[in-house]
């Protein structure tokens, strides 16, 4: 089973050689429903020239043609008056997705449209199947062309060929469009081709959220705006509410439709990201090529982003869709500080309260609370909560027992949905339980920092060679790359259960050794762990450059995990370096950002202990059957 990004469809440049991609591999849980899976991204047929290069994966997205004026007619980002939804069902719930547009949504100037406007003839608010081929509003989604590059982590200093794709977006004003950001990921080239046209135009990427699978784009080119009318964004639906999702997935060229209800909204895992947001679940077949494209209400506002599916033996037919109050967040997040900065987290462990004996011995009066098992040293509560507080209300909302908010009328939800709604640097308010005394405590929000990272910043990763040894961190697509057997248990359990202690921490492996006469006995060294040059416990691989480059010693003497030792003569090592370069046809000795003043993220003088292994996963997964939850 695995949920798999509906992922624009990836066209190689090569014939052979076919591999996997997994997303997140077992450190990326789904769901309690759906504990079992692996969250995947389908990748196409790789470079024969190298079998470990990443299948990509095929399929089409919309191509869109407008017919109306440009920049003269914009929507709202979010739902027409919210607040009339919420009031609605304002019995003690929350509501948070249902909020008045904001400031920001209003900037990028998106008016509402009737229904009328978007459907042109619509039969009692219904979206009739034979009335879609002229619907104006299909007119606003486009084809997207995508040029990708992505890095070798295997060999950082190159990356692999290059391959293209084709996914989906839809105008949403400004000069603006939006589409999945796994269909732009390592982009060199962009282009948009409007329904009806066959004139590409470039589009640049103005941001990528790689939590949330949202990209920004925009075209500067004012011919490509000539008659446009961007979407409106609809509210949240409820359940069994019609849903058509719109692309242009495997089986053909011109535009595709596909309708079906509302089957479940909660918060759900990301596959392409490591975060738990709220998703929107459907029966409409999504299929590969439907990526970025957008999910229409009966009244012909868009409710969401299409983007991935569920894969199963023994389902069908689920697929999900990003909703418009994370596309509003996202949105807003980019007009408060000009780039997309996260969704920001508590960075704690939690355990449900259901247990009545549980909930007396920690003087909890009634059933209600978390309790914080651990709290990750980076996230800002670690310096207000403790392990075994009890959380029992989030900015005033009640947090029950089985770690789940009221939401809407009569529904509830998991209480990671209100810590998704702040932004970053906001401050929250958190009603905690503590040894029996209640207490108010405010701690300020920022997005988690990974150990090791899901996605490369930068998109190329770091890397330093000396004499022949390559070091690189460690990285879940370097795992995903090497393959989990070759990383080796302990390091991988190091990837799945630390936290990072500081913020810029890395583990710093060993990926291989190119042969030469200057290391010789360590040629069969790989994927091992350094922690120390010269009894000097390294922080991240920026550091042990400084470390490196400062030396005077006659030995670079580099501890690796059990003791092992890799002692090199350190002038030796500095005259074969250009010759090693050279055979092996690498430009530089380290990557350019280590070209960088080293500056230090703890101080020099403090002490960097162990890592102390968790007994759960670090991941942003649902409460599973043992009960915990990182918030």
């Amino acid at each position: 089973m695995a949920i798999a990004v509906a992922s624009c469809w990836f066209n190689a440049l090569a014939t052979a050689g076919t591999s996997r991609y997994t997303a997140s591999s077992n450190r990326l849980l789904s769901s309690s429903q759906i504990s079992a899976s692996r969250l995947v991204i389908p990748k196409a047929a790789s470079q024969s020239q190298n079998p470990k290069k990443r299948t990509v994966p095929k399929g089409r997205t919309h191509k869109s043609s407008s017919e109306k004026e440009a920049n003269s007619q914009k929507f709202s980002r979010k739902s027409r008056d919210e607040r009339q939804y919420s009031n609605a069902d304002d019995h003690g719930g929350i509501n948070n997705a249902e909020q008045p547009q904001s400031t920001a949504s209003k900037s990028f100037g998106m008016q509402r449209k009737s229904a009328k406007g978007f459907m042109g003839t619509v039969k009692d608010q219904q979206v009739e199947t034979a009335k879609l081929q002229d619907a104006s509003f299909l007119n606003a989604v486009v084809k997207v062309y995508c040029t990708h590059t992505a890095p070798d982590y295997s060999l950082p200093w190159q990356k692999q060929r290059q391959y293209t794709s084709t996914g989906s977006a839809f105008m949403i004003g400004d000069g603006k469009l939006l589409t999945n950001a796994h269909c732009v990921e390592h982009n060199t080239q962009v282009k948009v081709k409007r329904r009806g046209d066959d004139t590409k135009y470039v589009a640049k990427v103005l941001a990528k959220g790689m939590e949330c699978d949202i990209a920004l784009l925009s075209v500067e080119n004012e011919k490509f705006w000539k008659g446009a009318e961007p979407l409106q964004f609809g509210h949240l639906p409820r359940l069994q509410d019609s849903v058509t999702v719109v692309g242009y997935p495997l089986g053909g060229d011109t535009i595709s439709v596909t309708k079906g209800v509302v089957s479940r909204i909660e918060v759900t895992s990301y596959a392409h990201g490591s975060a738990e947001l709220l998703g929107i679940q459907i029966d409409a077949a999504i299929n590969p090529g439907n990526s970025g494209g957008p999910a229409f209400n009966d009244q012909g506002e868009c409710i969401g982003v299409a983007f991935q599916v569920y894969r199963s033996d023994d389902v069908e037919n689920i697929g999900y869709v990003i909703p418009t109050t994370v596309v509003s967040h996202f949105l807003d997040d980019y007009e408060r500080n000009g780039k997309y900065t996260g969704f920001p987290s508590l960075g704690i462990l939690l355990q449900k309260l259901e247990n009545p004996a549980l909930r007396a011995c920690l003087k909890v009066p009634s059933n209600e609370g978390v309790l914080v098992r651990r709290v990750e040293p980076t996230s800002g509560a670690s310096n207000v909560l403790k392990e075994g507080d009890v959380i029992v209300s989030f900015d005033g909302v009640d947090v029950g027992s089985e770690g789940t908010v009221p939401f809407r009328s009569t529904e509830r939800i998991a209480f990671r949905y209100l810590i998704s709604q702040k932004f970053t640097g906001d401050i929250a308010e958190l009603g905690i339980i503590r040894a029996g005394a209640f207490m108010k405590v405010q701690t300020a929000m920022n997005p988690r920092i990974h150990l090791v990272p899901y996605h490369i910043d930068g998109g190329q990763p770091s890397y330093l060679i000396v004499a022949g040894l390559v070091f690189t961190p460690l990285s879940e697509p370097l795992i995903d790359e090497e393959c989990e057997d070759s990383i080796g248990l302990k390091l991988l359990t190091k990837a799945r259960y630390s936290m990072a202690r500081f913020k810029g921490e890395q583990i710093v492996v060993l990926s291989q050794v190119l042969a030469n006469e200057v290391n010789i006995g360590y040629e069969d060294m790989s994927n091992e762990q350094v922690l120390k040059f010269n009894g000097t416990r390294i922080k991240n691989i920026h550091h042990l450059a400084h470390l490196v480059d400062s030396c005077k010693d006659k030995y670079l003497v580099f501890e690796f995990e059990d003791n092992y030792l890799a002692v090199l003569e350190r002038e030796a090592s500095s005259a074969a370096s250009s010759c090693i370069l050279k055979d092996y046809g690498i430009p530089s000795e380290r990557s350019s950002d280590l070209l960088e003043p080293y500056v230090d993220p703890v101080g020099e003088n403090q002490v960097i202990e162990h890592h102390d292994l968790g007994d759960s996963p670090i991941t942003n997964s649902d409460f599973g059957f043992d009960g915990l939850q990182w918030a």
